[in-house]
């Protein structure tokens, strides 16, 4: 089967470079995007052998109605448990098969994490999509550049907006749409002089849908509400021809109902999430060097209240508070030193502490308990030499990690890619990758003071055909990963125990049938095998699937402008078989698969004035990504996007 899929994907591929080549040439080559996050410097993609993905302004456009995580959801490689499911339902992001926390999500290129979660996860339901401006995917290790938890990528989330001129600019969006779902978006921005602004706000309201799956349907589980604020403003001052200077802030906050979990509804249980960062830097751009030094402080307050006293049973209250603080900072360098070489060198130390306060009231009395504020630092020095001649181009680089608890570790990249000519590139890629175990595996009553950091080794291999409107990619992935943090639960302490090992094949095609119909699909095919304890007898086995992510997965999109005013898409989503957890010593549970089907159509009344709808899951398929909690069904939002 997985051959077979694997076949008929590289069958699209080819037989869409055969198309291409009587395509219209004079269209735009996606080798020209230019992307930041592959080697922290702009450079076209045609420059860089790693594998990235760029989600652009105009796409995130057209995804009116959804999320971050949805919009994500989509691409090669990507799989998030929860993107489909109530809002406010935990993100977990797993790319290429690799576990939760081994994606590195940045947020305009400064790492984002939460580190009171166990797996330092960065929840995604504090981004509004409203306030992003582009996206970059760079698939594979990443810890050379980027450090602790780019094992397995890394998605840098920008927000910085370009290409202002006019001194007050208004953009407002607002929709509604059934479960009394409404979303709203203000943005004031604007140039004056050397200086440029960008002011936003974004609302996200809605009832929603019982989080838990009401197995034997006669129980009225109630609707898990979802309300959400987030503002931010940035500052950017171009105080000379090679000195800009930037600040900003983000506020977000988002309360959630949730339920007891799987299959169990809990009527008055809810979860309050508050995010704040904020932070400076600077940008030198020299004849032939620029340097780059970047602060940012964040903390996160999670709070949890079950008020149960309606519910027969132990517990008559309960609340749960973490807080979280995190210090990032970074100095880096560019340099270009002729004849086809340049460099990139930086430092960066990065400081997090965590408490947990935990009470609960019952029929014998309180009982409260607490995790003591505890931080740990690490520091790090990283180097890439980078060299191009015609359509060759080398990165070879390293990064030495000094971690205030476990000692050092060290990553290395070798990275080589070669244009054969205008229309083919191979590249191909061995790199080292690492996480550094979190806070609460160190140091909570789990955990193990002798956790060393999780080590990977990848592997890459890759083709890219473009040909005018066509262009197409193909890349297969091998990830060894060893040492790896898991939770003993014979022991009952965090350890280094788990082996993965995940190949795969990712393939993205882009055909522009006409210069008004464009297709787009990708598909993704893993191959896993993970030596873990077994959820069962809790004795040492072997897996050969991944929880909670599909071995083959395919989105595609067909997008037509009908008109110059009226634009519409369908998109489809595929997901196989996966497991989930049954319950404690209970064999793993199978998920159907599923297919999934969303539509989005908008009309231009004029430069200022666009319509929207987006619908998602129109035949209100019935699925679940997790055993035991409801999946999205058929939900449409329309609205009016106003620019001045």
């Amino acid at each position: 089967m997985s051959m077979r899929f694997a076949l008929v994907g590289a069958a699209v591929v080819f037989a869409s470079t055969s198309f291409g080549q009587r395509a219209d040439s004079t269209q735009p080559s996606t080798l020209d995007d230019v992307t930041v996050t592959a080697n922290k410097m702009l450079q076209k993609q045609s420059q860089t052998g790693k594998v990235v993905s760029i989600i652009s302004r105009e796409q995130i456009e057209k995804s009116a109605g959804r999320t971050v995580a949805q919009l994500l959801n989509e691409q090669a490689g990507i799989t998030i448990n929860g993107a489909l499911s109530n809002a406010g339902t935990n993100q977990t992001l797993y790319m290429r098969g690799a576990n939760s926390g081994r994606t590195l999500i940045l947020v305009d290129g400064i790492p984002v994490y939460d580190p009171s979660v166990i797996t330092n996860d960065f929840d995604l339901n504090l981004i509004s999509l409203n306030d992003v401006e582009r996206v970059e995917i760079c698939r594979g290790a990443q810890s050379t550049l980027y450090g602790s938890d780019a094992v397995a990528g890394v998605i840098n989330i920008i927000t910085v907006k370009k290409d202002v001129s006019k001194l007050i600019n208004v953009k407002a969006t607002g929709s509604y749409g059934n479960l009394n779902t409404f979303r709203g978006n203000l943005q004031v921005y604007g140039k004056a002089g050397k200086l440029t602004y960008t002011t936003r706000y974004a609302k996200l309201k809605t009832d929603g849908f019982s989080a838990a799956q009401d197995l034997a349907g006669d129980k009225n589980f109630e609707k898990d509400g979802y309300n959400s604020d987030a503002v931010n403003a940035a500052i950017q001052y171009q105080a000379s021809a090679k000195w800009l200077l930037k600040t900003f802030v983000q506020r977000n906050q988002y309360t959630s109902d949730i339920d007891a979990g799987a299959y169990n509804d809990e009527k008055d249980y809810t979860l309050k999430n508050k995010n704040l960062m904020a932070g400076t830097g600077f940008q030198y751009k020299g004849e032939n060097i620029t340097v780059t030094g970047n602060y940012q402080y964040s903390e996160i307050d999670r709070f949890y209240r079950n008020d149960s006293t309606h519910v027969p049973g132990f517990s008559k209250y309960s609340e749960d508070a973490y807080y979280g603080r995190n210090q990032f900072l970074e100095l880096f360098t560019n340099i270009n030193l002729g004849k086809g070489f340049s460099t990139v060198y930086g430092v960066d130390y990065r400081f997090s502490n965590m408490n947990n306060r935990f009470l609960s009231i019952s029929s014998f009395g309180p009982y409260t308990s607490s995790f003591r504020d505890t931080s740990v630092s690490q520091a790090s020095a990283y180097g890439s030499v980078l060299f191009q001649h015609k359509g060759l181009f080398i990165e070879l680089g390293g990064r030495l990690n000094v971690h205030d608890r476990y000692g050092s570790n060290v990553t290395y990249t070798f990275n080589p890619s070669y244009s054969i000519n205008q229309h083919f590139r191979i590249f191909g890629s061995i790199a080292t990758g690492f996480k550094a175990p979190s806070l609460y595996q160190l140091y909570s009553s789990y955990g193990n003071l002798q956790l060393k950091a999780e080590e990977s080794k990848n592997y890459e291999l890759g083709l890219q055909q473009t040909h005018g409107r066509i262009s197409n990619r193909v890349v297969y992935f091998d990830r060894d990963i060893d040492n790896g943090l898991d939770f003993n639960n014979n022991t009952f302490r965090y350890f280094n125990i788990v082996k993965q090992r995940v190949k795969g094949l990712e393939i993205e095609s882009s055909v522009g049938i006409t210069k008004d119909v464009k297709f787009t699909a990708n598909y993704t095919l893993l191959s896993t095998q993970e030596i873990a304890q077994s959820r069962v007898t809790f004795k040492d086995t072997t897996y050969n699937y991944l929880l909670r992510r599909p071995k083959h997965s395919l989105n595609a999109t067909a997008g037509w402008q009908i008109t110059k005013q009226l634009y519409a898409s369908v998109t489809a989503k595929y997901a196989s078989k996966r497991y989930d957890v049954g319950g404690y010593k209970v064999k793993d549970v199978a998920l159907d698969s599923y297919f999934i089907v969303n539509a989005y159509a908008e009309y231009k009344l004029n430069e200022q004035v666009r319509f929207f709808a987006d619908a998602q899951n129109l035949t209100n398929k019935t699925f679940y990504e997790a055993r035991g909690f409801n999946a999205i069904p058929f939900v449409v939002n329309a609205g009016v996007t106003v620019q001045l």
